[in-house]
């Protein structure tokens, strides 16, 4: 099997080889996977609350998975409690609110499902959106989407990287930026 090519990227001091991954004909992006990665993780939870420190929120949420490492690694640092948007509804979740979105990474529609206890802890604060890599939105839409339906409002966004169209995430708080790869 031949070597896949990667892309080389320096996040809050700490270098990497992500690998490029073929979404479509003529398309690659770069994949962060933060599963099992501590040191990048709490390097970048760390630089991301400083980043942080002027923006005025209550309570940090995210979608499942691969995310939720850094989701709790900021609370940690910034001592605000996270709520996990999960992806399949178990029956403990009770009156659970659903959003479905588009992900790029499995090309499929996505549920993300706030689960009936988290609502009271949302319902009516200032909610910051995490994610490990934003880049078609469509997972930030869907949190947005469950946050509308229970009266919260978005304080802001952040991530470890934004992708693709770099004006389009302007507004994101951010370690760096990921470009797409065309052939």
């Amino acid at each position: 099997m031949p070597k896949r090519k990667t892309y080389s990227i320096e996040i809050a001091g700490i270098k990497r080889e992500l690998p490029l991954f073929e979404i479509k004909p003529g398309l690659r992006i770069a994949i962060l996977n933060i599963l099992g990665d501590t040191e990048l993780v709490q390097a970048c939870a760390r630089e991301l609350a400083k980043k942080l420190k002027a923006v005025d929120y209550d309570i940090l949420i995210t979608a499942e998975a691969k995310s939720i490492p850094l989701a709790y690694a900021l609370s940690a640092e910034t001592k605000k409690p996270y709520i996990i948007l999960r992806k399949l509804y178990k029956l403990y979740m009770g009156d659970a609110i659903q959003a479905e979105t588009l992900s790029i990474t499995t090309g499929a529609p996505q549920v993300l499902i706030l689960d009936e206890k988290d609502r009271e802890l949302i319902q009516g604060k200032k909610v910051l959106i995490v994610d490990d890599v934003i880049s078609t939105g469509s997972t930030l839409q869907g949190m947005r989407m469950i946050l509308d339906k229970v009266g919260a409002s978005v304080a802001g966004e952040a991530a470890i990287l934004t992708e693709g169209d770099r004006a389009q995430w302007m507004h994101v708080l951010s370690l760096g930026h990921l470009p797409l790869f065309t052939d």
